[in-house]
């Protein structure tokens, strides 16, 4: 049930945004089930990801590297710790599986997570500095934003991060 609420979420969220903005990509119909989902071809660290390697990203709309809308799901591995980081983009974010750990701020600080569980929402503001983890299990976010994407770390020797 979970699972269900958190993908109406980040449908509804996505949706909202395109009436919002007016834009929609080459297909405005798209309807993509969990196992169409699975099936799109899975990419490792790209453009809007925080490219800690084990990460998967599936495209579900638009290209993060263009300007448009876009809307990136990630699997993050268990276990998994992203330094601070920021983009250039405003986004929105929903938690479709697991619990994701996630803060604001310049450097990573345990004590500054939240933990965010499936069905949760988030926002990335530009610019504005994030981090993340995951705890035993894997986590599925997506994410939505406007193009076009990039990912800045606030301490650059600390982009491949060690496991929490």
């Amino acid at each position: 049930m979970a699972y269900k609420t958190a993908v109406l979420v980040g449908v509804f969220g996505t949706a909202m945004w395109c009436a919002a903005s007016g834009t929609q990509g080459t297909s405005p119909h798209q309807r993509l089930g969990p196992s169409e989902i699975d099936a799109l071809q899975q990419m490792g660290p790209s453009a809007g990801t925080s490219g800690v390697s084990g990460i998967q990203t599936r495209v579900l709309k638009g290209d993060p590297t263009l300007p448009g809308l876009y809307t990136i799901q990630l699997k993050v591995p268990a276990n998994t710790r992203i330094e601070s980081h920021d983009h250039p983009d405003d986004r929105v974010a929903t938690v479709i599986s697991g619990t994701w750990y996630f803060g604001y701020g310049a450097r990573f600080d345990e004590k500054q997570l939240k933990a965010l569980p499936a069905g949760s929402f988030y926002t990335e503001p530009p610019n504005e500095p994030h981090f993340a983890r995951t705890g035993k299990a894997p986590v599925v976010v997506q994410i939505t934003g406007f193009g076009p994407t990039g990912t800045r770390y606030t301490d650059a020797e600390n982009r491949t991060s060690p496991k929490p």
